[in-house]
């Protein structure tokens, strides 16, 4: 199974930038991984918020392919203990489901038309964090999840 991310907006902060780079070097011995930058809105004074997230789903509907299973990082979905998250990826993995793609969408959230097609909902936490932060979230603990599948002391109980 090949693992693809979608985020919107580019890291631009550094140590960030460095520790993302980190978390995906180490998945890369797990899984094939794939990263696509929504690239960020221009003019976003003269676009309201709902036409951004319009925009934004349009971008994000663009890089989705029709094998892809889509799970969207929402605060509105299911929260995973991360050894269920581990559990989770093995059911996909084990499924035999082509393209897990996981979706970190703007400061807006998404497009109706984005939530539509989606098949899941996952929130890493109750609390709010950046999006640019929640990119490392999400890697760490995918990380976290192969290391916990493979019996490696990555993660403790």
């Amino acid at each position: 199974m090949k693992l693809k991310l979608i985020f919107v907006g580019k890291t631009d902060v550094d140590y960030l930038i460095q520790a993302n780079n980190e978390y995906l070097q180490r998945l890369q011995n797990y899984l094939p991984i794939e990263i696509i930058t929504i690239p960020s809105l221009k003019n976003l004074k003269s676009l309201s918020v709902e036409m951004q997230k319009i925009k934004e789903g349009e971008q994000i509907l663009a890089a989705i392919e029709n094998a892809d299973f889509v799970v969207l990082l929402d605060e509105q979905g299911k929260e995973y203990r991360s050894v269920e998250f581990a559990q989770y990826l093995q059911q996909k993995m084990n499924s035999g489901l082509k393209s897990l793609c996981l979706v970190i969408g703007g400061p807006y959230g998404f497009s109706q038309a984005v939530y539509q097609i989606a098949q899941q909902k996952i929130a890493l936490s109750k609390m709010t964090f950046s999006h640019q932060m929640i990119r490392l979230l999400l890697l760490e603990q995918t990380y976290r999840a192969m290391t916990i599948l493979k019996n490696e002391p990555y993660h403790h109980s």
